[in-house]
């Protein structure tokens, strides 16, 4: 077997394994095993298993990253360089559920590998979530142009949101359709991306956060003021 066809079988076989049974239960000779190469390709290629995770997560990050950002270009090119906010949040929410949810793609191995790594905390992903945000940063310029003055945490605080309520939808929907004893459909997989993209703009267009109260002054006990009625 030629070296790019031992690697590209190594991939396949742990993304498999990993999507089956979780980071925790494979071990590299489960992989290599179901690979048929042996544990010396492992190590030549990925030199260990937090690498091999690293590369398979990278790779269908990548993916969905580059899908969002085409999302978002042809959104702000429709916009003559200023997207609405509904379309920039669709742009970011959507490949990530259109990816991982529906009839049509939840029992491919990509789908069950990115569920997997959405719901198992594992440090080398971990470590890849924290460090690339690069791509967020375009979202977060897109957003600052939708919505010019807006304060930038305010902004930094919609994406987190709409990012975590894509994560959490994929990771808790057996949850939510028992709850839900079904009415909320987890098959439509536009009209989930509609109603999180909803309650993301609804977030950042509901108008600002109630002021904080002044301070009420210490008055002796027993002298009642305009303002303590």
């Amino acid at each position: 077997m030629s070296s790019d066809r031992t690697r590209s079988a190594i991939l396949a076989a742990a993304e498999k394994l990993y999507a089956d049974r979780g980071f925790g239960d494979v071990t590299l000779r489960d992989i290599v095993a179901e690979a048929n190469v042996n544990l010396a390709a492992v190590n030549y290629h990925f030199g260990s298993k937090d690498e091999l995770i690293a590369e398979l997560f990278v790779t269908r990050s990548l993916a969905t990253n580059r899908e969002r950002l085409n999302a978002l270009k042809l959104a702000e090119e429709k916009g003559n360089g200023r997207a609405p906010i509904d379309a920039i949040l669709h742009a970011l929410v959507g490949p990530t559920l259109r990816g991982c949810l529906g009839p049509d793609r939840e029992g491919s191995t990509a789908a069950r590998f990115m569920i997997r790594a959405s719901i198992e905390s594992v440090p080398p992903i971990r470590r890849i979530k924290n460090r690339e945000v690069d791509h967020l940063r375009k979202f977060i310029a897109a957003m600052r142009r939708a919505m010019p003055g807006r304060d930038d945490a305010d902004l930094y605080w919609g994406l987190h949101f709409a990012l975590a309520m894509s994560h959490h939808t994929i990771r808790e929907k057996e949850r939510l359709i028992r709850l839900s004893e079904g009415k909320c459909d987890l098959n439509d997989v536009d009209a989930i991306v509609d109603r999180v993209v909803a309650v993301s703009v609804m977030a950042l267009t509901g108008g600002e956060a109630p002021a904080k109260k002044p301070a009420r002054s210490t008055m002796p006990q027993g002298r009642l003021t305009r303002q303590d009625l």
